[in-house]
């Protein structure tokens, strides 16, 4: 029992600190030198980067955030494939990531619309088929609404079920059905906001409001 905690210690520790960190922050802080806070909507969202440096930009960083988020999941894979548990490693590692998505300890415990990507990386990570599921429907619930808020609510609740099917191990796939209830949980306010009417959609339209507020 020892050896568990010593492993599965520092992928709690690698995988909420990997979820807390900001790419947004950090890329803008020392690759662009420019604050998002006071910029553009002034928040670390990636619809503020995407304003800010352009589509090419958010693809990029999109990437950055994928490859972070993969981190402590390979790594639960790799320590726990000691003990011959790479599945149970790899789904502690989404899970304790996911925390750190959901509530960042960088950014005063919000999290950003980078959640639905942690989501799908998460659930890739503890089995294929349920992260496909969520990106598919995510995906098609957001390009036909335009809310990020209902997209990923749908891609939480698909994944959940796909996870009570298809994950074999039972201790990956109740850590596959927690990361999807989290996240379900924590749309709860903005599905409110929905059905009052008080949620805005999510544009794609290029948006150069934002060079007004720059400083001369």
């Amino acid at each position: 029992m020892i050896v568990y905690w010593l492993l599965l210690l520092p992928v709690a520790f690698v995988g909420y600190l990997s979820g807390s960190i900001s790419s947004m922050r950090v890329a803008s802080r020392y690759v662009f030198h420019k604050n998002l806070r006071r910029l553009g909507t002034g928040n670390l969202f990636l619809s503020n980067f995407r304003r800010l440096y352009g589509w090419w930009g958010a693809v990029r960083l999109l990437l950055v955030e994928v490859l972070k988020d993969l981190l402590p999941i390979l790594l639960g894979a790799l320590l726990l494939a000691i003990k011959g548990h790479a599945g149970v490693g790899a789904a502690f590692g989404a899970f304790c990531m996911l925390m750190g998505r959901l509530w960042p300890l960088f950014n005063g415990l919000k999290s950003s619309s980078f959640g639905a990507v942690a989501l799908v990386v998460a659930l890739a990570g503890i089995e294929p088929s349920c992260g496909a599921s969520a990106a598919v429907v995510m995906l098609g619930v957001l390009w036909f609404t335009r809310y990020l808020s209902l997209g990923v609510a749908a891609g939480a609740g698909i994944a959940l079920v796909t996870a009570l099917l298809t994950v074999d191990d039972r201790l990956a796939m109740l850590l596959a059905v927690f990361c999807a209830a989290l996240v379900l949980i924590h749309c709860v306010p903005a599905l409110r906001r929905l059905a009052d009417g008080k949620e805005e959609r999510l544009s794609f339209e290029q948006d150069i409001s934002y060079k007004f507020d720059e400083k001369f």
